[in-house]
């Protein structure tokens, strides 16, 4: 049988797995569902689940870290964002509120990480090409929405997406905010069109990488204490991992030795 031998990816699922370690750090600070899982108030031992949460996370993140570990530490992401997280902690939202944006942008950012554990899994599971490459395609699909949502949601909230610019950075903060939406946009449509998809990754990442001293360090310096700004940072640098990956999936394959003609 054939195999996925073909894609390899690069430092980016590490980062990946960083970005979760570092959310898993911030639930077992804060004893609490990090920002982006909003598990309901009246669930039983909601600080316990929360906890095991957390746990999960932290041994899964280190798993993405090593080779022999990798496969059931994405696959295990991927169930828990894309069946809890997702479906039931986000759908439950989204259910209850229909007609706002914020709904829908929200999940975007579980739906995005699920995306990328689905990367991490496909290139490295002992799955056929055929197989991965759809697995991989559906993940990519699914990230080119999130990225539009992201930069529609620049657009929409523009009230808090501006004051978190540096005022120092020319021309001025409405302007990044809006640029940073534009390019959100542009890349989830290169990303869903295959039109220089690969690069509109590449930029993506690139963007997230600068989001962490320009916007997360500054907004931490004076927010120390808050849960949400470390969510915040830790999902961004989940989302470079992402990124990261998608770029990676979308380079040109080489046929295995023996696999041609």
């Amino acid at each position: 049988m054939a195999t996925n031998d073909n894609w390899r990816l690069e430092l980016g699922w590490r980062v990946y797995g960083l970005g979760i370690v570092a959310l898993s750090v911030v639930g077992l600070v804060w004893g609490d569902f990090i920002s982006g899982q909003p598990a309901p108030k009246w669930l039983p031992d909601r600080a316990a689940f929360a906890y095991a949460v957390a746990l999960f996370m932290l041994v899964t993140g280190l798993g993405l870290q090593w080779r022999r570990t990798v496969v059931w530490s994405a696959a295990a992401l991927f169930v828990y964002y894309a069946l809890v997280v997702v479906l039931l902690m986000n759908g439950r939202v989204i259910l209850n509120n229909l007609a706002i944006f914020g709904a829908y942008s929200g999940a975007a950012e579980p739906v995005a990480i699920a995306a990328g554990a689905l990367i991490v899994y496909a290139a490295f599971a002992d799955i056929d090409a055929a197989r991965a490459a759809l697995l991989m395609r559906i993940a990519r699909i699914a990230f080119g929405i999130c990225a539009i949502l992201f930069g529609l949601a620049h657009f929409l909230y523009m009230n808090y997406t501006a004051p978190l610019v540096p005022a120092w950075l020319p021309p001025s903060q409405v302007f990044w905010g809006t640029a940073t939406g534009v390019f959100h946009i542009a890349g989830g449509v290169a990303i869903l069109t295959g039109v220089q998809a690969r690069l509109g990754a590449i930029l993506l990442t690139a963007m997230y990488v600068a989001f962490i001293p320009l916007v997360f360090v500054p907004v931490l310096m004076a927010e120390t204490s808050s849960a949400f700004r470390w969510t915040e940072l830790a999902t961004t640098i989940a989302l470079v991992g992402v990124t990261w990956v998608i770029a990676d999936s979308l380079k040109p394959t080489t046929p295995s030795p023996g696999t041609a003609g």
